[in-house]
């Protein structure tokens, strides 16, 4: 699907407040509120909207720590990086895991309560059978941007 002018400038606003009414979308994009509704129906059906979610402030819900974790696997391999992706993206402190090239296998970003529950996480993921040969924890203590949408 090619995107227009139009589809970007939709998909721009959204990204900046989905809460925002059909008409408010419609008149700032130059378009009839059901020619803007067909659009944005258009590019959910398309995948372009993956989903509608409210992002959250992790520090006033109760996630006052985050973290960023590099990991190393012992064993290589595509089922291996699997199961290791598959523990990861089950615990609720993991808000992304990707898997990298380079010196490292694994990076996850880590919302968390306090360094308890990163102990737990921890002993869950990177100890014993996980296959986790090593791992560095980078604690952040200053966010100077952090912007979930795509500029198109």
């Amino acid at each position: 699907m090619t995107l227009d002018r139009i589809d970007r400038k939709l998909l721009n606003l959204l990204q900046r407040d989905a809460a925002r009414t059909n008409a408010d979308l419609a008149a700032e994009a130059g378009l009839s509120p059901s020619s803007c509704l067909r659009r944005i129906r258009r590019l959910r059906e398309a995948g372009i909207i993956d989903r509608t979610v409210a992002i959250l402030n992790p520090a006033k819900a109760g996630r006052v720590l985050k973290a960023w974790v590099t990991v190393e696997l012992k064993l290589h391999g595509d089922q291996h990086m699997r199961r290791f992706l598959s523990l990861a993206t089950a615990e609720p402190a993991v808000a992304t895991a990707h898997a990298v090239t380079g010196s490292v296998d694994v990076i996850l970003m880590l919302h968390l309560r306090d360094m308890e529950e990163f102990d737990a996480l921890a002993e869950r993921l990177f100890r014993d059978n996980t296959n986790v040969a090593r791992f560095y924890t980078m604690m952040v203590i200053r966010t100077a941007k952090e912007d979930l949408s795509i500029r198109l």
